[in-house]
């Protein structure tokens, strides 16, 4: 019998993950560990999807972490993403319940299950803005420039190069912080929705959102203080919505430019579970036109506690 000591819910946007990680959780008496990496920040709740209300089973609360952790206008980088993650695994663990880990952010996935310690080396803002204007050629320089730089750097884009440099300078200063890494051996399920019925399904949630308080969610946002600087670096529904209070987009334009970019979102998010894969990570994929209570009785097939 293999024992899992965690259970991973992903899956697209707009596929149906909080639902059915909360019905497995009462379950198998679970809690619930975020990995979404907009979750974290208080007040972005519509935008984001945090559906909260979701977060209860027949009267019975189901407890939750790396939600709400963080303030809006703080940068919460992937270091703390993992710190706060084994902390959370940790604590889930001393109450003698199952940490059920739900999510779409493929790069917060890999980073636990991978135990990536560069991910450890925290973001340097001053460096960044330093050099985040310089071209593809004059990065390749400069992270050459250094006597140690990370193995195998990505050169594949600007962002990834800015980061590589931000490694390197990290290596050549100090020592990487230590990470409370933990031995995940998970079951891992994913929601799969065929492309066309995927895409309809994002259509009809945003417009319900824009019709139900997404806007006003931003306005009040301003409203505290927030930049729109920070609000379009937050992405997707925040990116759009501020053009629009800005009157840089029509409505029109926003709902048809931020469909787009959702889209664009859930097949890159594909294409990262099908990364995982190759990489050997069994995923047992689910169908997403399923009910709840269908699929939940699936899972439970296949996990031998």
């Amino acid at each position: 019998m293999i024992h899992y000591n965690a259970i991973i819910i992903t899956g697209p946007t707009a596929s149906g993950k909080t639902a059915l990680a909360v019905r497995l959780a009462a379950a198998l008496n679970g809690a619930i560990i975020s990995a979404d990496s907009r979750q974290v920040y208080k007040n972005l709740n519509i935008g984001t999807g945090k559906d909260l209300f979701e977060y209860e089973v027949n009267g019975t609360k189901i407890p939750y972490y790396l939600i709400d952790v963080a303030e809006v206008d703080t940068h919460f980088h992937l270091y703390n993403y993992i710190t706060h993650f084994f902390d959370a695994f940790k604590t889930i663990e001393s109450q003698q319940k199952l940490p059920i880990i739900c999510g779409g952010t493929g790069l917060y996935l890999d980073a636990v299950l991978k135990k990536l310690e560069l991910a450890a080396v925290p973001n340097n803002l001053a460096l960044r803005s330093k050099i985040e204007n310089l071209d593809k050629e004059e990065l390749i320089e400069k992270l050459n420039s250094y006597v140690t730089k990370p193995e195998k750097a990505d050169l594949s884009s600007h962002k990834r190069l800015v980061r590589a440099i931000e490694i390197a300078e990290y290596l050549n200063n100090t020592n990487i912080p230590k990470v409370p890494f933990i031995d995940l051996n998970p079951i891992i399920f994913a929601l799969d929705l065929q492309t066309e019925l995927r895409r309809n399904k994002i259509t009809a949630r945003l417009k319900y959102r824009l019709e139900n308080g997404m806007i006003e969610e931003v306005q009040q946002l301003l409203q505290t203080g927030i930049s729109h600087e920070r609000l379009q670096f937050l992405g997707l529904e925040y990116q759009y919505i501020s053009k629009y209070l800005l009157n840089e987009i029509s409505f029109d334009e926003l709902f048809l430019k931020l469909e787009t970019a959702i889209h664009q979102y859930a097949k890159r998010q594909m294409t990262w579970f099908r990364k995982m894969e190759r990489e050997q990570k069994k995923i047992h994929w689910l169908d997403a036109t399923k009910d709840v209570e269908e699929n939940l009785q699936e899972m439970l097939k296949n996990i031998n506690l």
